[in-house]
């Protein structure tokens, strides 16, 4: 890494991102909010400076890699951390999105944040369209299996429901909750 290296911290969100920054041997500052669209992410890079001293991180969540694609693509080295792994001081109540910022800047810079994999795009579409095609099959896999105990099959309830076709079903108890039952 070089001595003039920038790491940015980034708070990222479906709208908006929070972006702070901290330098080698300098303090953390904040840089502002910026709208979460990829201009914005180009124009932040420019003001940034050469991309080769940029070190970006961000938590992963749900708005997924997309950030981490454009930032690659522009030439930006950037990590993508698990936001259990991140340190927090004991008692630290209060978050906002300038505070995550500055504190994931200033742990990138110590090398405290572990980095986790990031699929690519082809991948990530593989993965994205796959739970709706396979969730019927995986579902009626769990049912079948779920009262597997010691490789025997035994019953999960007492009790049978008078139309169990497939020797599963779904009952309404006296209390009006549905209750699985599997044989």
């Amino acid at each position: 890494m070089q001595k003039d290296s920038r790491f940015v911290g980034l708070d990222v969100h479906a709208e908006t991102i929070a972006v702070a920054v901290a330098e080698r041997g300098g303090a953390v500052r904040a840089l502002g909010v910026i709208p979460n669209r990829a201009e914005a992410i180009r124009r932040l890079v420019k003001r940034l400076g050469p991309v080769q001293r940029l070190h970006a991180c961000y938590e992963a969540g749900p708005c997924g890699y997309v950030l981490y694609w454009q930032l690659t693509e522009l030439g930006v080295r950037c990590d993508v951390v698990a936001p259990t792994l991140v340190p927090r001081k004991a008692g630290e109540r209060v978050k906002t999105d300038r505070r995550d910022a500055e504190k994931l800047a200033r742990a990138l810079r110590s090398g405290d944040l572990t980095a986790v994999r990031v699929p690519d795009q082809a991948h990530e579409s593989v993965s994205q369209s796959a739970p709706g095609a396979l969730r019927p099959r995986l579902t009626a896999w769990e049912r079948r299996c779920s009262a597997r105990v010691g490789g025997r099959r035994r019953p999960r309830m007492v009790g049978r429901c008078a139309k169990s076709a497939e020797r599963q079903a779904v009952c309404s108890s006296a209390t009006g909750s549905s209750v699985r039952i599997c044989y």
